[in-house]
């Protein structure tokens, strides 16, 4: 008789709500800690099929065959085993992107035993399932309301320098390898790095460099967005470590840059060694990038794909210089050339406390993945000298290394050290000038928010567009102890000068 009304009772499991539940706190969880990863209509369709449409036709197609066949128990037994085992896999494959088909395996052996000995409890865990979806549903609701409410008025320009009419139009690469910390700032404080070989090389290659630069924020979206908008975002005043929530729109859909070089004539094109700047499926605005989101996917974080951008690079030459047989009818196009190439070398130090090898220890691992990225550089240099040889080559690094720190997490709490927090901020800066383009003097780059204004005014020939300078501060986020915000750390004369930005 019991066994006949617990049959009874887990007959009753609804299939419908098993998978709901199964992929409706994975779903929340992932979206509510990567929200600036999954902020496109591509990505709310495929979560909707994949977390709640899939395993809920799952459980009450393949309930009901199994109940029709093998019987009540074995369709109980099945519903327990797919609702634990699908929120665990899906679970897993938002925390890694790889298959790791080990965790798979162990997950599928887990959910049988589970489902053998504690089927009959599985309604209670989709309540558990219930109630930590709903908690994780509350900071992602927190989120989208933010952005729907963002403010776009950062973006707006005091002059028409989008309108500019550049007099000189030379081929401009923008080579970014990542955290790079300038050669002024190399040699002191918590890199004491004194080997010159290769700013020697950048010398016999006729590269400019400027000394003491700078960037105005910590981080790769927050930099890069401040620096093709040519415009301060000051962290939209956010209170947390996230960034600005349309940081990736800014940079790789529609910027001013973009803007300027499009009303000029030239093709841009986007080049990266992963597609961390366009994993949340962003729409292009620049003509061309190497990767496709069909690549890409919607469970990545940016890093599931690799690329050369040497070879990618070059293979975009040959099509320029040769001409693209789908696009110009096998000719050579006479149209000014914009690339923007990133790539992750040296990059920073570890980002949690407990993946730090210490002070030293992250001081070794920056300086050899620093020597990669100098050789990955160098490639690039004699690639485009090669086949480029009038080009206008910049070599703008993002931020600093954040050497001296024992992880990167340690810049949101607050320092007065002038060294660690110029190790956020202090970042390269060369330029290789055309001849015809050298500048008779000087150009004052100090930080990136101001760089293409500078040079902009340099190709237009137009020195009204210097009036309309952004301030050379550079700001954090802290989150200390009496100390929460946005924080102006280093003023517009190099200073440090820690000062809340208000609201």
């Amino acid at each position: 008789m019991f066994k006949s009304d617990l049959a009874h009772t887990n007959s009753k499991l609804n299939p419908w709500l098993v998978g709901f539940f199964a992929g409706a706190y994975p779903m929340l969880f992932y979206a509510g800690n990567n929200y600036s990863l999954v902020n496109s209509w591509g990505h709310f369709w495929f979560f909707i099929g994949f977390f709640l449409i899939l395993p809920m036709l799952v459980a009450k197609v393949t309930g009901e065959v199994i109940q029709r066949f093998f019987g009540v128990h074995w369709r109980s037994f099945w519903l327990a085993f797919f609702g634990i085992g699908w929120f665990l896999y899906c679970l897993k494959a938002t925390l890694l992107e790889a298959p790791h088909r080990k965790i798979t395996l162990g997950i599928i052996i887990f959910a049988l035993v589970y489902a053998y000995f504690f089927k009959k409890y599985h309604r209670k865990i989709m309540m558990l399932q219930g109630i930590v979806a709903f908690l994780a549903l509350v900071p992602l609701s927190g989120q989208i309301y933010g952005n729907l409410t963002l403010s776009e008025d950062w973006k707006k320009l005091p002059d028409q320098i989008d309108q500019v009419a550049l007099l000189q139009k030379p081929n401009i690469y923008l080579l970014q390898p990542d955290g790079l910390v300038n050669f002024s700032e190399l040699s002191r404080g918590h890199y004491k790095y004194r080997d010159s070989s290769f700013r020697q090389y950048l010398n016999h290659n006729g590269f400019t460099h400027y000394d003491n630069f700078r960037s105005n924020y910590a981080s790769t979206l927050s930099s890069n967005s401040a620096l093709l908008m040519m415009k301060h975002h000051y962290y939209n005043h956010g209170n947390s470590f996230s960034e600005a929530l349309d940081a990736r729109e800014s940079i790789v859909s529609e910027n001013h840059v973009l803007n300027v070089l499009s009303n000029n004539g030239y093709q841009t094109h986007l080049i990266s060694v992963a597609p961390y700047l366009t994993v949340n499926h962003p729409e292009l605005g620049f003509d061309t990038a190497n990767f496709s989101p069909k690549e890409i996917g919607y469970l990545s974080q940016g890093f599931n794909k690799r690329a050369s951008v040497i070879d990618d690079l070059r293979e975009r030459l040959d099509l320029w210089q040769n001409g693209d047989p789908e696009n110009s009818e096998g000719q050579m196009t006479d149209a000014p050339q914009f690339y923007f190439i990133e790539y992750f070398n040296p990059g920073h130090i570890h980002g949690r406390k407990e993946m730090s090898l210490g002070v030293a220890g992250e001081r070794d691992l920056w300086l050899e993945s620093m020597e990669r990225g100098q050789q990955t550089t160098k490639a690039l240099i004699e690639l485009i000298t090669q086949r480029d040889p009038g080009a206008l080559i910049l070599i703008l690094a993002d931020h600093g290394g954040f050497v001296g720190f024992e992880y990167t997490n340690q810049i949101y709490t607050k320092t007065q050290d002038r060294d660690l927090i110029y190790s956020i901020f202090s970042s390269q800066l060369s330029i290789k000038w055309p001849d015809d383009l050298m500048p008779e003097e000087s150009i004052d780059f100090t930080t990136s928010v101001n760089v293409f204004r500078l040079l902009f005014a340099h190709l237009s020939q137009n020195k009204s567009f210097k009036d309309f300078l952004e301030p050379d501060n550079s700001f954090v986020i802290l989150k200390d102890n009496g100390f929460k915000g946005v924080y102006q750390y280093i003023d517009a004369q190099g200073q440090i000068d820690c000062k809340k930005i208000e609201p």
